[in-house]
């Protein structure tokens, strides 16, 4: 076929007087397409095109149409749907119960991702696409989103894994009739071939030792058998809870963490004096140059600041587990910064949401912006083969699976 023969007549568009009669040809060639590929999806189901003589004696037939109202990009449509004797044809163009072309449900799905309110959301899609919907089809469109967050939270995970970061994120929710804070309880995983991934999400009123336990519980009937080392903030009884579950775990204590705490007793004039003493401690060579820091900071400061010093000494030994590690390891485990990031980018998709309207609603945010990092973790962590062997010398009983993937 030449390319002139898909040339539309000379003057073809001055037939059409108005803008609506243009429209209405349009709409009429889309419904002509739609009701074509249903009945491609009809001949297909039945094994036999219309009319045909194959179909004497399969059982099933054509059963007439039924209409039905669909919305476009340029408003809504009446279509007729084939409808077989038996009933068992289910339409993938336009499936049962649904209302509306797929792409429109993912435009739609995409604004949602971005952070668009439900109100911006019916804006936008009547700005572009000329449709108008209401905030509970905009509602039940998003809906869909929660079977994938179930199936995504329920996946079997690896058995092993060579650092969690573990750590939590506020939002305001309303429930029962106020507005309340609840914490969404997120972990980042490394796993045996040098990879990151988000294990999960959890959400509650507070982020607690006890609600942590119930989740590491989790990770362990979900396939997850031994952890290396887990990076934590400093919540009371968070360390406890990850040796109730996992004894061999190596719990560290995000050194920025502990650092903010203890800038809360501080006053602003000594911050900085302050700051340049605990870097002392924790960009030490060794666990002995750091104890020696250590001391010199609780002579110079304790008078004026104990609390701080009180709280550096009780944490002592989960805030330097890390010089048990090498260099190389040393900066990836003393803070929570991996998974710090993946927040400061749930925060950005979220940030126009004041209050979210329920807790599925929180996670349906939350799984998308999580969603949309994470497509770019596909590749190792960098310095991953030196990261590699220096788990394999020190955890050499519990990294054979690292050896096997780094041997493929």
């Amino acid at each position: 076929m030449k390319e002139e023969d898909f040339k539309l007549p000379e003057g073809f568009f001055k037939q059409f007087k108005t803008g609506a009669e243009l429209q209405g040809f349009l709409d009429s060639i889309f419904k002509r397409g739609v009701q074509e590929i249903l009945q491609g999806e009809m001949d297909e189901h039945l094994g036999y095109i219309k009319h045909s003589s194959e179909g004497i004696g399969t059982g099933n037939s054509r059963n007439g149409k039924t209409s039905k109202t669909i919305k476009t990009k340029s408003g809504k449509l009446n279509i007729e749907v084939p409808r077989d004797r038996n009933g068992s044809f289910q339409p993938v163009l336009v499936p049962k119960r649904k209302r509306m072309i797929d792409h429109i449900e993912d435009v739609v799905i995409s604004f949602y991702a971005k952070g668009m309110s439900t109100r911006d959301i019916r804006s936008q899609m009547q700005e572009i696409y000329g449709l108008e919907l209401s905030e509970s089809t905009v509602s039940n469109i998003t809906e869909r989103i929660l079977v994938d967050v179930q199936q995504w939270q329920n996946r079997p995970l690896d058995d092993t894994y060579l650092i969690a970061w573990l750590d939590g994120i506020t939002f305001k929710v309303r429930s029962q009739g106020k507005i309340i804070n609840k914490s969404v309880y997120i972990i980042i995983g490394l796993n045996t071939i040098g990879r990151k991934e988000v294990l999960g999400m959890w959400i509650n009123q507070n982020e607690t030792a006890d609600g942590w336990l119930q989740i590491l519980n989790e990770l362990k009937q979900r396939g997850v058998q031994d952890i290396l080392i887990a990076c934590n903030d400093n919540l009371k009884g968070l360390s406890k809870a990850i040796k109730a579950v996992f004894p061999q775990t190596v719990t560290q204590l995000c050194i920025v963490h502990q650092i903010r705490n203890s800038f809360k007793y501080v006053s602003y004039k000594n911050r900085r004096e302050l700051l340049k003493d605990l870097k002392a401690i924790y960009a030490a060579v060794n666990l002995e140059e750091a104890q020696k820091a250590m001391n010199e900071l609780q002579l110079k400061w304790e008078n004026k600041y104990p609390n701080v010093v009180k709280s550096w000494l009780h944490n002592w030994d989960e805030l330097t587990a890390f010089f048990d590690f090498p260099k190389e390891l040393r900066t990836i485990i003393y803070t929570t910064n991996i998974i710090e990031n993946l927040n400061r980018n749930i925060r950005k998709v979220t940030s126009n949401k004041v209050m979210f309207p329920d807790d599925n609603a929180v996670l349906k945010a939350t799984y998308l912006a999580i969603q949309n990092v994470t497509r770019k973790w596909n590749q190792p962590i960098k310095g991953w083969p030196l990261i590699a062997n220096q788990f394999m010398i020190k955890f050499p009983e519990r990294c054979n699976i690292v050896i096997n993937n780094l041997h493929r």
